[in-house]
């Protein structure tokens, strides 16, 4: 890859981590271990868990860090009610795509498995002429990883089922997030609980294991407001820490993919310059 796109890559390994900190029920079903938490609690986060499911769709503020980098914030729809896709605005210059936009906000999509960045038509290489960027979810969690986290499974909702499967579970009490009475409860899913997601989150040889350690296990806390929907969620995986405020429920517009005609597909460009190890490639 030229060095044009450096920070572009950078950028799409980072903004693209933010939607899939989920672990679906059925995939971790055979390895899931007993919870450890009171009839209570699992009722509750159970309850929470169908209405985020039913629902389907949600308008939601997100913030994701990795270790020492800058913030990235981002703000718009998320949709799970068939298969996971969202349309947002992140901080253009926090994302690293300043050489490939100019507005201070880019729109990101996630639909059918890949990434599409609004860029600025370039003049020359892979992106001539194009105002879409596409990368495909496996240049960040390598095939399996990514397999692993289709349909809807990266999804927040495939967050709240993966409760089900966590260790020492806790209600940490009642608290005020947004203006709304909550219930903040804090879970943690280990290894084993993972199931075949440990191929996206576990696995140092992808992009995304890389860059966030290979994580061992996911710490969850969940804010559980009015009607039984959540209100605030945060997940911890290895280096990345993604809080999510959920906004409304329902009724957001279906997330298509742009034309093939105006996108340029940098996802071989960007396996190629990874390596399938990481960011020690980003500056080449």
């Amino acid at each position: 890859m030229k060095a044009k796109y450096a920070g572009a890559w950078t950028a799409v390994t980072l903004a693209a981590l933010v939607t899939t900190a989920g672990c679906g029920s059925e995939t971790a079903k055979d390895a899931a271990k007993a919870v450890d938490g009171t009839d209570a609690i699992m009722a509750a986060l159970g309850r929470a868990t169908d209405r985020t499911e039913q629902l389907g769709s949600a308008e939601v503020k997100m913030t994701t860090s990795m270790g020492a980098g800058a913030p990235v914030a981002m703000e718009g729809t998320y949709s799970w009610g068939d298969g996971y896709a969202f349309d947002v605005l992140m901080d253009t210059a926090a994302a690293q795509l300043q050489q490939l936009q100019d507005a201070p906000k880019t729109r990101m999509l996630f639909v059918d498995g890949a990434y599409y960045y609004d860029v600025d038509p370039q003049a020359a290489g892979p992106l001539k002429g194009k105002e879409w960027m596409k990368i495909d979810s496996s240049a960040v969690f390598g095939k399996q990883g990514a397999q692993a986290l289709s349909g809807s499974n990266g999804s927040p909702s495939a967050s709240m089922k993966g409760l089900k499967y966590a260790d020492d579970v806790e209600n940490l009490g009642s608290e005020k997030i947004n203006g709304k009475t909550t219930t903040h409860y804090r879970a943690v899913i280990d290894q084993a609980g993972m199931g075949k997601f440990k191929k996206a989150y576990g696995d140092k040889d992808n992009l995304f294991g890389s860059l966030t350690g290979g994580a061992t296990s996911i710490t969850m806390e969940v804010w559980v407001g009015p009607k039984d929907l959540p209100v605030r969620m945060i997940q911890e995986i290895g280096a990345m820490k993604v809080t999510m405020d959920f906004e409304k429920f329902g009724q957001t517009a279906p997330v298509k993919a742009p034309p093939a005609a105006q996108t340029g597909d940098l996802t071989e460009a960007i396996k190629a310059a990874g390596g399938g190890t990481g960011a020690g490639s980003t500056t080449g």
